[in-house]
């Protein structure tokens, strides 16, 4: 038995076994997503990363645990707004007692949840609370897959303009034909990805654009799909555990984000492959990924190269011919994952019901539903 399925049969039982029938006893018989819940609060343990508010000067903090706990809860039962939230909490006894709120006079004023959900931005409290997951579940694991992808996440806010200096370089034609000796031979100026590999991680997510704008994306039948918010990038193992998150502004393109993310993921777990689509196929990511230690298999894109787009086509028939399978192509297979981890977040946990707006804010709700849905994949592996 792995050191990872000990610990999880440890938190199960202790749940299972002593958890659940004290509840029973408090409470009025538990359903399944109730259950469900419960587990991933015992798990995801979120009010350990809040400060303690005793002692401090003014007025005292509501119950920020509690508030917590039922933020995650939103998660779990995928509630579009805090206004359902608090009338969810108020009519159903179990939920509300199992958050922490005895009765409906103690539950805060939806202004006192929009401040402590602020502060829970601000203070990046589901991001540390996924990370301290992560590494207690994962670090001493091996992983054999890591998929890498991102997702359009869709904002009520408007767009940002882009600055009149970024027009300006876009409309500035180049001049045809070859240069006059007399002119300067300037060095092309580097890429976002070249400049990152000489940049310390905090400086890569400084220089990685957040604001709101508007997105443009293929889908899977080749389709271009466009949006106005964010793009949500996950690392995600074989299990559909999203192990690291960053969310970024909807146009920026997912190769510059593969490296920042890589350096978080390898921090957190040991994995062996670093399974990505064609977006990602740059040198310089796949440099990185070696030097990591891991095995890159990354979908060839041929660009415009007309060429190789051909012989690409041309060695898929082939093969689909002879009946001829790869290792690398079944190990590729995997990637699946991240799909389907995309769509439980959206579908399950809240990723497309955005109803704040600002960055932190957007990456503190997001990050909410990856916390929820990490820890509900690591109880399905026992359960």
């Amino acid at each position: 038995m792995s050191q990872l399925t000990k610990t999880l049969s440890h938190y199960w039982s202790r749940i299972q076994g002593t958890l659940f029938p004290w509840l029973e006893e408090e409470l009025d018989p538990l359903t399944e997503k109730q259950q469900q819940l419960i587990a991933i609060l015992e798990l995801a343990r979120i009010e350990e990363f809040l400060p303690c508010y005793d002692g401090c000067e003014g007025r005292p903090q509501k119950t920020r645990s509690a508030i917590a706990r039922s933020f995650i809860a939103k998660m779990v039962y995928n509630i579009e707004t805090t206004t359902f939230l608090l009338d969810r909490l108020k009519s159903d006894k179990n939920i509300r007692r199992i958050c922490g709120w005895e009765c409906v006079a103690q539950i805060p004023s939806e202004a006192t949840f929009s401040r402590a959900f602020a502060d829970f931005a601000k203070t990046e409290l589901p991001q540390r609370a996924h990370k301290a997951l992560i590494e207690k579940t994962l670090a001493s694991e091996v992983i054999l897959h890591n998929s890498r992808d991102s997702t359009a996440i869709e904002a009520r806010e408007k767009p940002q303009k882009k600055a009149a200096d970024e027009y300006a370089k876009k409309k500035t034609p180049k001049k045809k034909g070859r240069p006059k000796k007399s002119e300067e031979q300037l060095e092309p100026e580097l890429t976002r990805i070249q400049k990152q590999r000489t940049m310390t991680l905090e400086e890569m997510l400084k220089d990685l654009p957040t604001a709101c704008d508007k997105g443009a994306k293929k889908d899977s039948k080749g389709n271009v799909m466009y949006w106005t918010g964010y793009k949500l990038h996950l690392d995600t193992i074989d299990s559909g555990i999203p192990v690291s998150a960053l969310v970024t502004s909807a146009s920026l393109n997912d190769s510059q984000a593969a490296i920042p993310l890589a350096i978080i993921t390898g921090e957190r777990i040991t994995n062996c492959y670093d399974l990505m689509d064609a977006a990602y196929d740059v040198p310089d990511i796949i440099e990185h990924s070696q030097s990591l230690g891991h095995v890159p298999l990354i979908d060839k894109n041929p660009r415009r190269n007309k060429e190789l787009k051909k012989a690409l086509a041309e060695e898929s028939l082939a093969r689909k011919t002879l009946n001829l399978v790869f290792p690398e192509t079944l190990r590729y297979n995997a990637r699946s994952t991240a799909e389907r981890t995309n769509s439980r977040l959206k579908d399950e946990f809240g990723a497309c019901k955005i109803r704040v707006r600002g960055h932190a804010k957007v990456a503190c709700h997001l990050l909410f539903g990856v916390l929820t849905l990490a820890a509900d994949q690591l109880m399905q592996l026992v359960t």
